[in-house]
């Protein structure tokens, strides 16, 4: 006498991507608290796992280590940014030209601003003292230089001589300083006043007045 198998019970698409949802959430937040605490050489992917309260297999169903998720989550954030540099990008000098006469911030770099705050668990363990200095590294090139960049008149776009080429490489080392500054101090000022700021810090003249 034989004895049927039972069929295996189909878990619906939605409950699987909530799981996937789920451990991915806590593997982004045990690999900030790890990183944060110890340093990104600090800890191991049994580490990881302990802190999220998942096993092994779990983990490598996501990723091949712990850099992968450490790659993954800074890809998701350069990704994000995108969308920022690609409006940046389509900013006219008449644009700018508002903000010194409305001394109204450009609300691009407000929006902007809120999502680096949103994202500050991440961005101070990847931008701290022992975080991962090729996102730096790409935050300053992804980030900061794309978005002078996209001030730039097209002239000096289309054929950037070598004192362009030193103005970007300045100024983007020089916003990247200025978030990290603004994480480090624990973000007191508003994403308005950090938009005005990076502003003024453009536009300022030698001799003016160092007020925003």
């Amino acid at each position: 006498m034989t004895t049927a198998m039972a069929a295996p019970v189909a878990v619906p698409c939605e409950e699987v991507d909530r799981r996937i949802t789920r451990s991915r959430r806590a593997l982004r937040n045990a690999l900030i608290e790890l990183a944060t605490e110890r340093g990104m050489d600090g800890f191991t992917v049994n580490d990881l796992c302990e802190r999220a309260d998942l096993n092994r297999g779990t983990f490598y169903n996501h990723f091949k280590g712990k850099d992968d998720l450490a790659l993954s989550l800074q890809t998701e954030f350069m990704d994000e940014i995108g969308r920022f540099r690609d409006r940046m990008q389509e900013l006219t000098l008449m644009d700018l030209a508002k903000t010194t006469v409305t001394k109204r911030p450009l609300p691009v770099l407000v929006e902007l601003f809120d999502y680096l705050r949103e994202q500050s668990d991440l961005l101070g363990a990847m931008l701290g003292p022992a975080g991962d200095a090729k996102f730096s590294q790409q935050l300053r090139d992804g980030l900061c230089a794309d978005l002078i960049w996209g001030l730039l008149h097209e002239r000096y776009r289309r054929e950037p001589t070598p004192f362009v080429e030193y103005y970007i490489a300045f100024y983007s080392a020089a916003y990247l300083g200025v978030i990290t500054r603004w994480l480090k101090t624990g973000m007191r000022e508003s994403s308005e006043d950090m938009a005005r700021i990076a502003m003024r810090l453009l536009l300022i003249k030698p001799g003016e007045s160092l007020t925003v």
